[in-house]
């Protein structure tokens, strides 16, 4: 039997923000990124919120979330006791809120009215999926917290908020759209449904993310790939992902590079692995590619897979993005000697299982030599 949900409410345009008027007589903790205070975003969202509610905020929000940030952030929703929460920020900003949730809720035995997601990136679609990904630093993993509960109750989708993001950020986040989408793809849970959204978001990245990073300030392509981040969300919640992010997470946890560039870093290499392994996979590949205009309907499948091997290194090349871990100022010689626990970690990471076929540790070990040079 197949399911597919979609829990969250979503509002999407430069009026979505206004959403938060409704808001009466409740107790807010906000979580956002630690530059947002004191900024006209951070001060646009609150003044939205009126004078009976009362708010607190949470800004000690890292990069990949550590444990420690989280229970200090769970300390302050001891303290709050909040009716409702609001992750205003990148992935990080939002993942932080929902494990903050986890422990929160668990702790004070009670259960929020409704968590509000306001992403500021368009890459991970965290607003509307029920996984929350934290760093447990001293042992250098990611740990995956998945509870359906988790997924937002709402999101609001302003592109204005994003417009404002650094350039890398753009470009990162949105390979990692990419990513969501070619992995959703061709997953072992995808269906029709998901693979409408993840062909929508392989479309739309591969003609306009390039744009939004030479031309930030274009609303209207902005609302478009804000927009598809949050299919993207939806496609790979609902069908699973693959061993690109699995590997992905493990550059991240060792080598600190930004999640979607991990992710891009990766791409090519995973894509071309399962069209060789998996019929399937490689069919799937090249309609979406077709459809996308990538590739002419009299082109062979293989043939098809270059084609968007090829945009992907260009749009990375175009984005100034390295594309190896030597290109992003990480030693070969300690890439090398984190090979195995790379690999290993990699095997337990959640999003392992869903890849349409199942590497071995000399596969894995190839893709992740490429990665390194």
């Amino acid at each position: 039997m197949e399911e597919f949900q979609i829990p969250t409410k979503i509002f999407s345009g430069t009026d979505s923000l206004d959403w938060l008027k409704q808001l009466s007589g409740k107790s807010i903790l906000m979580v956002c990124d630690a530059f947002l205070p004191g900024t006209p975003t951070l001060k646009g969202i609150q003044q939205r919120i009126n004078a009976s509610n009362q708010v607190s905020v949470f800004s000690d929000v890292k990069p990949d979330p550590p444990l420690t940030t989280i229970m200090a952030g769970v300390a302050q929703f001891n303290q709050v006791k909040p009716d409702v929460m609001i992750g205003i920020g990148g992935g990080s900003a939002i993942d932080t809120g929902k494990a903050i949730r986890f422990f929160g809720e668990k702790i004070n035995q009670t259960q929020l009215k409704a968590f509000i997601a306001i992403p500021t990136t368009s890459g991970t679609g965290s607003e509307v999926t029920n996984i929350a990904v934290v760093s447990d630093t001293k042992n250098h993993t990611k740990v995956p917290l998945s509870e359906p509960y988790l997924t937002p109750d709402v999101a609001l989708l302003d592109p204005q908020l994003v417009m404002t993001a650094p350039k890398s950020v753009t470009a990162y986040s949105g390979l990692d759209v990419l990513t969501h989408s070619l992995e959703a793809l061709v997953s072992k849970g995808a269906n029709t449904i998901t693979d409408a959204l993840a062909e929508k978001g392989i479309d739309v990245i591969t003609h306009d993310l390039v744009d939004c990073y030479q031309h930030g300030d274009d609303v209207a392509k902005r609302q478009t790939v804000h927009e598809i981040s949050c299919a993207a969300g939806m496609a790979f919640t609902n069908a699973g992902l693959g061993f690109c992010h699995a590997m992905a997470h493990q550059l991240g946890a060792n080598f600190h590079v930004p999640h979607g560039l991990a992710c891009a870093m990766l791409l090519p290499h995973v894509v071309a692995y399962n069209a060789a392994h998996s019929k399937l996979a490689l069919h799937k590949y090249a309609e979406a590619i077709r459809k996308a205009g990538l590739a002419s309907h009299g082109l062979s499948d293989r043939l098809a897979i270059q084609r968007l091997l090829s945009r992907i290194r260009q749009m990375m090349l175009q984005m100034d993005c390295p594309q190896t871990l030597r290109a992003f100022g990480v030693d070969a010689k300690d890439a090398e000697a984190k090979m195995q626990v790379v690999i290993d970690d990699a095997k337990l990471d959640a999003t392992f299982v869903g890849n349409p076929v199942v590497p071995t540790d000399g596969d894995l070990k190839a893709i992740y030599r490429k990665v390194i040079r």
